[in-house]
C-alpha cells in the first residue's frame, strides 16, 4: 500500500529509532506459497439441459470471457515429508459464449462451466495446538485424523481469467480434459443440473493466474510507533449534478484514441509505477 495513499502517518528512516514498545499481535504467517501461469486447454464447457438443442445446431462459438466461480481446495500431509502437505485445487469457471447457428443471423450469448484441477507441494510447519475465540462463528481448525496435528490453512488467489478461444467438435480434442460431474453446489446457481448428453461438445481454452499459500495464525512480536492518525480530512459535499459534471474532465482519449507509441509508452509508464 502506498503511504501517501493511506491518509496516516508512517515511520521513515529519520525516525526508525522512536519505538514506543513492542506488542504481541496474532499473524497470519505464510510458511510457503507459489504463483502458476495456467494455459486451460481444450477444457469441456457444460450446459444446463435448455441449452441442449442451441449446442446441438451450432455450427461455431466464440469465447467472450471466463469468471471463476469457486475453488474447492483438499489439504492433506505428504507421507514421510515432515511439514510438508499436498493442495488439491478444483477450479470451476463460468465461461460465457457466442454459439452461432444456421438459424439466425446474430450469434446467442450462453454461459456454461469449465472445471481444472492441480496439486502443488508446499511447506506448511506442524502445529499441535487448537485455538478457539469466544464470540467467535468461525469453523474448527482442520485435523489431521491420523495424527490429530492441526493443519495449515490453504489460500488460494485467483486473478481475473482470460478466455483464449473455443471451438465445437463432435469428438474430445486429443489430451482433452474429462469431467465426471459437476457438483450440485455448483449446478444450483445455474437453476438445474447439467446436460452431459450431447452430441456437439464446446471446448474452451483459458489463461489463468494463480497463488497458492500456507498460512498458520501466531503470536508475534512486532514493534509500534506512534498511532496512525489519518491526516486528511473527509470534506462533506452537498454539489449536485451540474456541479459534479462541471467537474469531470472532458474525455478526450474517448474520441481521439492514442496510436500505437503512446500505447506503448503508457504501458510503460504503468509497468513502472
Amino acid at each position: 500500500m502506498d503511504k501517501n495513499s493511506a491518509g496516516g502517518t508512517f515511520p521513515t528512516e529519520a525516525n526508525l529509532g522512536n519505538i514506543k514498545e513492542a506488542v504481541c499481535i496474532d499473524a497470519m504467517r505464510v510458511y510457503d506459497s507459489c504463483s502458476a501461469k495456467e494455459y486451460l486447454e481444450d477444457r469441456r464447457v457444460y450446459f444446463t439441459p435448455d441449452k441442449h438443442e442451441l449446442i446441438e445446431q451450432a455450427t461455431n462459438v466464440r469465447i467472450r470471457g471466463a469468471e471463476v466461480i469457486k475453488v474447492f481446495i483438499h489439504l492433506e500431509p505428504v507421507p514421510f515429508n515432515q511439514g510438508f502437505y499436498a493442495v488439491d485445487l478444483n477450479f470451476f469457471l463460468d465461461v460465457c459464449l457466442d454459439v452461432f447457428t444456421p438459424q439466425t443471423p446474430c450469434p446467442t450469448i450462453v454461459h456454461g462451466v469449465c472445471t481444472a484441477n492441480k496439486r502443488v507441494i508446499l511447506f506448511g510447519s506442524d502445529g499441535n495446538v487448537k485455538t478457539f475465540v469466544s464470540g467467535s462463528n468461525s469453523e474448527e481448525p482442520d485435523i489431521e485424523m491420523s495424527t490429530g496435528k492441526v493443519l495449515p490453512k490453504a489460500v488460494c488467489m485467483v486473478s481475473e481469467p482470460i478466455g483464449l478461444s473455443a471451438k465445437i467438435c463432435d469428438r474430445p480434442p486429443q489430451g482433452s480434459d474429462i469431467c465426471g460431474r459437476i457438483p450440485d453446489s455448483i449446478a444450483s446457481l445455474y437453476g438445474t443440473d447439467f446436460d452431459y448428453g450431447s452430441t456437439h461438445a464446446v471446448y474452451a481454452t483459458i489463461g489463468l493466474f494463480t497463488i497458492v499459500q500456507l498460512v498458520r495464525t501466531i503470536p508475534m512480536l512486532v514493534p509500534t510507533y506512534e498511532f496512525c492518525v489519518p491526516e486528511k480530512e473527509c470534506p462533506t459535499t452537498s454539489d449536485g449534478p451540474r456541479e459534479m459534471f462541471r467537474r469531470i474532465e472532458f474525455p478526450t482519449d474517448d474520441f481521439f484514441p492514442p496510436d500505437i507509441s503512446e500505447s506503448t509508452s503508457r504501458s510503460e509508464e504503468n509497468n513502472n509505477s
